[in-house]
């Protein structure tokens, strides 16, 4: 019998794997690919419609960066959207598909105009509670697909998905309710029904630099985004998460509550969304009002951005921006005689392109991983004749 521990090692037995330089360089290879593939589809629709793409991109940057305030707005919007994308990331982390932001946002944003509009009290005390409680509320709508789950076995896909809708009928009643929402001022400048408009002091500061302004709500997203990628990545709750996400029976075997951990994912992944909705209405959105449109499907382009990013709660920075560039760029195409509803086939393009990579990189995993079973497979009968 020969002796594995003094047989000499040869180095072509083992294929050594790619090295991490050139696996990254794949990566970047692939993604500058299909970007720029989705640009072309993109200039090339534009010109059927009998349009320059040149100015059609040219007003998309201009709208979004290049002039004067626009990049301002541009991390204005893109705030709340990175906060979607971050409560995404926690729920996929954890094996949970949290689609409901729409509605928990819409939450978060009702709870803060509560606190503005009918509390007595200094402005910056107001302010923190009234941020504070939509994370409450925002977490609480998403516990009740938690509870519906691990109490009923109702998938959260499902539950989240139609509390959406029950939201918009909640938020529609507030804000027609002499007692609740609904704005009674005879002498408000739009007689829509709307909420009451948020005092001055309980508004986000605003940060002013090289003539652009933005509330300060995108500092917060930022900081929130790290701390969620060290949560993650670095603590016992963050292994919970992720173990609970890649094999449950596992993580039922070391003690981890499905119920419990699962449940907490659900609820930090609605109060994330109901952050965003607080924000966006303690930073201006509406003009500050809560209407039945307020969220602007901001709970849906986040789960997008989440999508694209990989559930990385980092990458969701840069990838929250380039959505929001996409938002606040299709402003400015009026001025190109292009209608806006080309800014969502260029996004939607983009999206594809963005998933791409991963798809690729998927299935060359899967098909070494099937080449090296076959080969196992080959020699286990080769032995055995």
């Amino acid at each position: 019998m020969t002796d594995l521990a003094t047989e000499p090692f040869e180095a072509d037995a083992v294929p050594a794997p790619p090295s991490r330089w050139r696996a990254a360089l794949e990566w970047v290879v692939l993604y500058i690919l299909s970007i720029a593939g989705a640009l072309a589809i993109s200039a090339g629709l534009v010109a059927v419609t009998g349009n320059s793409w040149q100015k059609v991109f040219g007003a998309l940057l201009d709208g979004a960066f290049l002039a004067e305030g626009r990049w301002g707005n541009t991390l204005t919007v893109a705030a709340p959207l990175l906060l979607v994308a971050l409560g995404m990331v926690i729920g996929v982390k954890a094996g949970l598909f949290n689609i409901g932001q729409e509605g928990q946002l819409l939450m978060g944003a009702m709870a803060m105009a509560f606190v503005g509009t009918k509390l007595a009290g200094p402005g910056p005390v107001l302010l923190v509670f009234g941020l504070v409680l939509g994370v409450v509320a925002g977490g609480a709508y998403a516990g009740i697909a938690g509870v519906m789950k691990y109490r009923r076995n109702v998938p959260e896909v499902i539950s989240t998905l139609l509390l959406v809708f029950i939201a918009y009928q909640i938020v529609g009643y507030a804000i027609t309710t002499d007692w609740f929402l609904r704005d009674t001022d005879p002498d408000r400048p739009s007689r829509a029904v709307t909420s009451a408009i948020m005092p001055d002091g309980i508004r986000l500061p605003v940060i002013r630099m090289f003539g652009n302004e933005f509330p300060i709500g995108f500092v917060i997203a930022v900081i929130l985004a790290f701390v969620v990628a060290f949560v993650l990545a670095r603590t016992v709750w963050g292994f919970r998460f992720r173990l609970l996400g890649s094999n449950p029976k596992v993580a039922q075997k070391m003690g981890i509550a499905a119920n419990r951990t699962g449940g907490m994912a659900l609820f930090l992944s609605g109060g994330f969304a109901g952050l965003a909705g607080a924000i966006m209405l303690a930073g201006g959105s509406s003009g500050f009002r809560l209407t039945t449109g307020f969220a602007t499907n901001i709970g849906w382009q986040g789960l997008l951005v989440a999508l694209v990013a990989g559930s990385n709660a980092l990458v969701s920075i840069v990838v929250a921006i380039l959505f929001a560039a996409l938002r606040t760029g299709s402003g400015f195409l009026a001025s190109t005689g292009v209608d806006r509803k080309i800014v969502d086939v260029v996004q939607a393009l983009l999206v594809l392109a963005l998933l791409i990579p991963p798809a690729v990189m998927f299935v060359r995993r899967r098909r070494k991983a099937l080449a090296m079973a076959d080969e196992e497979i080959d020699i286990l009968n080769e032995e055995a004749v």
